[in-house]
């Protein structure tokens, strides 16, 4: 029997924003009582499949999941407990929009188990939050903020976007120092992508919006983490900096290629079925369409779309990619984990792409671990090419010594 994180995913919101494209919904009302039978039934049946004993942390993501009523917070935990263990104290975080988080609905919260809160904040000044479709404006996350940490001291997240169209290296910082004088102990910082599909995307695609320069992007995001270490803050990962020991520990097991259950429509998930006679951890999405999720719950008792069973060289390079995000890196105790043959030395420290990274000053290797540099930190995502590369090339030397087949993925 394992332990496991869970992600509850709450569909709707309230408008669509201009940068968004996450799996969400806006209607002209929900049937909450429905949804709410259906997320407690899915997360006891997969919790059931997974034969988890222990829950680690709980994230209420969305959509808006600040829309929800306190009560469906509270009665998907209380679900959830009825099958695994819930610790007392363990990170229960809930996402809120500023517009959705005055102070009696965040008591409601509260009682019903929340003890963290992420607020979607995103910009401190009007004219971004229009550019961004928000329903917020600046005084009302201002409030949101002094509301959250009054109930969740310690424990309230600031979400922040940067790399606006047409937003200056000057406004950024500006912005930044404002949420600094807000916040609690943990802030995130999102560069924006223009996601395809999105008003704010279609906008600079045809010229009406500027579209960042990289140069910009990365002297903003420098910039931050600089202000940041500044004010006490320690980057533990790529976007999420925190002070006090304030982590996520919900995001870091994610980071940490632990096991997840996710639970709603659209939600992500790898855990292995045990209960289905699965012998592999395996990667699960839920089915995104609230109402066609509904009928396979009611039908099934989940409703998984897709799943993808994972082959070790598979969670390997999950293992590898999300690790190096963070500042611990990718420990020889955790890989040896996914991979007894294949020590961290021996897939990276022998001559080739990773060694030529180390030269170059963007990754370290040591007998414990491979990390990020903080020069590399910003350059992951064309370092992990190369690593991904080499990865597969000793992965395959390794399983044709043993007598196995190569894996070309």
């Amino acid at each position: 029997r394992a332990a496991a994180a869970r992600s509850v995913q709450w569909p709707y919101c309230r408008k669509h924003c201009s940068y968004c494209s996450f799996n969400k919904y806006v209607v002209p009302a929900v049937d909450e009582a429905a949804v709410r039978a259906c997320l407690v039934r899915e997360a006891q049946t997969l919790l059931r499949l997974g034969h988890v004993r222990s829950v680690t942390s709980v994230f209420f993501g969305g959509g808006t999941p600040s829309l929800a009523a306190p009560r469906t917070i509270a009665a998907v935990l209380e679900a959830a407990a009825e099958v695994a263990y819930l610790p007392a104290g363990a990170e229960v975080t809930l996402e809120a929009n500023p517009g959705s988080a005055d102070p009696a609905r965040l008591s409601g919260f509260r009682a019903a188990g929340v003890n963290r809160l992420s607020l979607g904040v995103q910009s401190l000044d009007d004219a971004e939050l229009r550019l961004l479709g928000r329903e917020h404006t600046a005084a009302e996350a201002r409030a949101a903020v002094e509301a959250a940490r009054q109930l969740f001291p310690g424990r309230t997240s600031l979400d922040l976007i940067f790399g606006l169209p047409g937003q200056s290296h000057e406004a950024w910082a500006r912005g930044l120092e404002a949420a600094l004088g807000l916040c609690d102990d943990h802030l995130a910082l999102y560069q924006l992508t223009l996601e395809r599909g999105t008003a704010l995307e279609a906008q600079v695609r045809r010229g009406a919006l500027p579209e960042p320069p990289e140069e910009l992007l990365a002297d903003m995001y420098l910039s931050a983490r600089t202000a940041l270490a500044a004010a006490g803050f320690h980057q533990y990962e790529v976007s999420n900096f925190a002070r006090k020991g304030a982590r996520s520990t919900h995001n870091l097991s994610y980071w940490r290629a632990e096991q997840y259950v996710g639970v709603g429509p659209g939600a992500h998930g790898r855990f292995v079925p045990w209960g289905e006679g699965g012998r592999q951890r395996e990667a699960r999405v839920q089915t995104p369409h609230p109402d066609a999720w509904m009928r396979e719950v009611r039908s099934c008792g989940h409703g998984t779309r897709r799943r993808a069973a994972l082959s070790p060289l598979d969670q390997l390079q999950e293992v590898l990619a999300l690790g190096l995000r963070t500042d611990e890196g990718v420990t020889q105790q955790r890989w040896g984990l996914f991979s007894p043959r294949l020590s961290l030395e021996a897939a990276f420290g022998a001559p080739g792409e990773a060694r030529e990274l180390q030269e170059r000053g963007w990754l370290r290797l040591n007998g414990r671990a491979l990390r990020c540099t903080p020069a590399g930190l910003p350059l992951l995502d064309s370092l992990l090419p190369a690593l991904l590369c080499q990865l597969r090339r000793r992965w395959n030397a390794v399983q044709e010594e043993d007598g196995g087949g190569r894996d070309s993925r």
